[in-house]
């Protein structure tokens, strides 16, 4: 039980006022202050880790979107809740939303409005939200349309446009993946990965699709992008949210700088 506003109520009204209904007031006032103070602490324990529910929501109704959920989708969900380090709890409540997500009649809207509340309208939190569910969108290879279209409706809503998303693909491992041809791009990524890697050789990324440009752009269009980047993925803004979020937050902020590097290098600037 919180006291504190009702003492200070009370010496408000005592030092200021010299009658009993003047005081009562005060005390009244210290009580509503201490009420409000309880309520705004529970909101700033809960949100953090508010995304989980919609999250796997979510991530069910994706997985189940093209017609049967996969042992990779599924092994790509248990390893990002692992990642995401939850509780008993609330791996108990991604589980059980997973399953629900999968379900006839699942509201993907409902879903994406809790992101949308969740992200309080920050792009870096946005960023994160598209980067965990690739994990599990990509999954299984070949992107089936109705995936894209229900990752394309939840970028909508947290303002994320096609070239960010592209930008996000690429950084996650994935060729530039042009708006016709995302199913292709994904597809030949996916064969990529399963021959593994040439020996010696790098995982190549187009520096220009990271930072969301065309290659014509100039140095100076270049330059804003990278910055406009930085600031909207730079891991310290995103707050009281799990380690690895913050760790893809990083990730992506190697890649955006490495990918500006690499184009100044290129053009000698």
């Amino acid at each position: 039980m919180k006291i504190w506003g009702k003492l200070i109520g009370l010496a408000i009204g005592v030092a200021a006022f010299h009658n009993p209904p003047a005081i009562v007031i005060c005390v009244l006032l210290g009580h509503i202050f201490d009420r409000s103070m309880g309520s705004f602490g529970a909101t700033l324990d809960a949100a953090p880790l508010s995304f989980v529910a919609p999250l796997f929501g979510l991530a069910g109704a994706i997985a189940k979107s093209d017609g049967r959920v996969s042992e990779a989708e599924i092994a790509a969900t248990e390893q990002l809740m692992a990642r995401l380090q939850l509780s008993s709890e609330l791996r108990g409540v991604a589980v059980g939303q997973f399953t629900a997500g999968k379900q006839t009649g699942y509201s993907t809207t409902n879903a994406i409005v809790h992101l949308r509340t969740w992200t309080s309208g920050r792009r870096d939190r946005s960023f994160i939200l598209v980067d965990l569910l690739l994990d599990i969108v990509c999954a299984d290879g070949p992107l089936a349309p109705a995936k894209l279209v229900i990752v394309r409706k939840l970028c909508a809503a947290l303002g994320v446009d096609e070239r960010q998303l592209i930008g996000i693909a690429v950084m996650k491992g994935y060729a530039y993946v042009a708006p016709d041809n995302w199913e292709e791009y994904v597809h030949a990524r996916h064969q990529d990965r399963a021959r593994g890697p040439a020996p010696g050789a790098a995982r190549s990324k187009d520096p220009y699709a990271v930072l969301g440009v065309e290659r014509t752009a100039s140095d100076a269009e270049i330059k804003r992008a990278y910055r406009k980047l930085m600031s909207q993925h730079h891991p310290d803004k995103l707050g009281d949210v799990p380690d690895e979020m913050k760790r893809r937050a990083e990730e992506r902020a190697r890649d955006i700088n490495a990918a500006f590097e690499q184009i100044r290098s290129a053009r000698g600037t």
